[in-house]
């Protein structure tokens, strides 16, 4: 399969962009128009977990802004985070594909471990105090940062199947073991798409993906087959109003909000499936609650929004001539446009329930966290690409 990132322009030598970027330290350019939509949408965010929140909040916590006060913290340090990134010199960012793999690794062993507790019946959180950090949200940066390094610098082995295939696959094996042992299964899925994309854009043998596709459909049948849960979890995505009071509740309750929406909405805090029918309402499920309030033309301006930030981020991937640096901008596109196709499928009924938080607006620290990581990094590449790139 042809490499669809290592075009003409794009060489492992470090181009000019970067230079200039070099010379002029902080204030090399960055895209703006990524910074200002990001900062659209993360507005929209923090309103929508304010609505759908503070009835949850009111009557388990006694404060109905308690999410809300917490989720401006989390988009505070986010921020922080953010321009850290947007700022990290380039060359420290490449020496930190090795530990960023052994701390996630790390990290997932100790949600496994008696120190974290069960909650709803799966380790995903490590708790800190009055903050817990799912780790997850991590693992795919630092999977990324891995898959880009191994494409970019294994050029010449990438249609082999000894040296080629079988190391990325073997670390994204070890991963997704790992959050099935959570249970975690959503995120398993997310892992092995992205690594499944970063093959195809780093121009795997069509074969060998072929089979490896096969595989994990195979396997993930088994799992759901094999687990009573997940059994009936995928019956209920099939047809949940079969069974609308049980295992189907949740989609049924998102189906009645994204319908009850219409075209113009209810109107902002007016949403009735929030008011306890519809569970996870501020995190997973903010989607449905925003199209209930603020109907299909909400729903398409929040749409249309990503579609613009994706849109820049692939100027920022395409503007890109060193090799490295276009396979890492990938990763980390793929990571945020992921996280957004598959909440909106999994709202909309067009995929089993997968605990996918919608980047930039579920509520929740570490996925906020890692998101605007995520928009810092491209930031920096941005500084690096292409006039043409940053300027239209």
């Amino acid at each position: 399969m042809k490499n669809l990132l290592s075009g003409k322009k794009a060489t492992p030598k470090v181009n000019s962009a970067m230079a200039r970027a070099t010379e002029e330290g902080p204030f090399a350019p960055f895209d703006w128009w990524l910074f200002t939509i990001m900062l659209v949408i993360l507005s929209i965010g923090l309103v929508m977990v304010l609505s759908a929140s503070g009835i949850v909040a009111e009557q388990v916590n006694g404060d109905k802004y308690y999410f809300f006060k917490r989720q401006v913290i989390f988009a505070m340090g986010g921020g922080v985070a953010l321009w850290g990134a947007a700022l990290l010199p380039r060359h420290w960012l490449y020496r930190m594909q090795y530990p960023a793999l052994f701390i996630a690794l790390l990290l997932l062993l100790v949600t496994l471990s008696p120190l974290t507790p069960a909650i709803n019946g799966a380790k995903r959180w490590i708790p800190l105090g009055f903050i817990s950090i799912q780790p997850m949200e991590f693992v795919k940066i630092a999977l990324a940062l891995y898959l880009a390094y191994f494409m970019s610098s294994k050029q010449e082995l990438i249609k082999t199947f000894s040296r080629g295939v079988i190391p990325p696959f073997a670390v994204t094996g070890l991963f997704c073991f790992l959050l099935l042992l959570q249970p975690d299964f959503g995120s398993a899925v997310v892992l092995a798409s992205i690594l499944f994309f970063m093959c195809v854009a780093g121009g795997t043998r069509f074969i060998y993906l072929f089979f490896s596709v096969a595989l994990a459909c195979g396997g993930a049948m088994a799992l759901a087959i094999s687990s009573p849960y997940r059994l009936r979890r995928l019956l209920a995505f099939l047809d949940p109003f079969q069974d609308a009071h049980n295992t189907g509740y949740q989609l049924v309750q998102s189906l009645l909000a994204i319908g009850s929406g219409s075209f113009f909405g209810v109107g902002v805090g007016a949403s009735k499936q929030k008011m306890f029918y519809l569970p996870e309402a501020h995190n997973d499920f903010i989607m449905a609650v925003l199209a209930e309030e603020m109907g299909f033309v909400g729903v398409s301006f929040v749409m249309i929004l990503f579609a613009l930030l994706f849109w820049r981020c692939y100027r920022i991937i395409q503007g890109q001539r060193n090799l490295r640096d276009r396979f890492t901008a990938f990763g980390i596109t793929t990571i945020l446009a992921m996280g957004s196709v598959m909440n909106l499928a999994v709202v909309m009924g067009v995929a089993p329930p997968k605990g996918v938080p919608m980047p930039l607006m579920s509520y929740g620290g570490s996925n906020l966290l890692a998101t605007m990581l995520c928009v810092g990094l491209l930031m920096n590449f941005s500084r690096t690409a292409d006039t043409w790139t940053t300027s239209s």
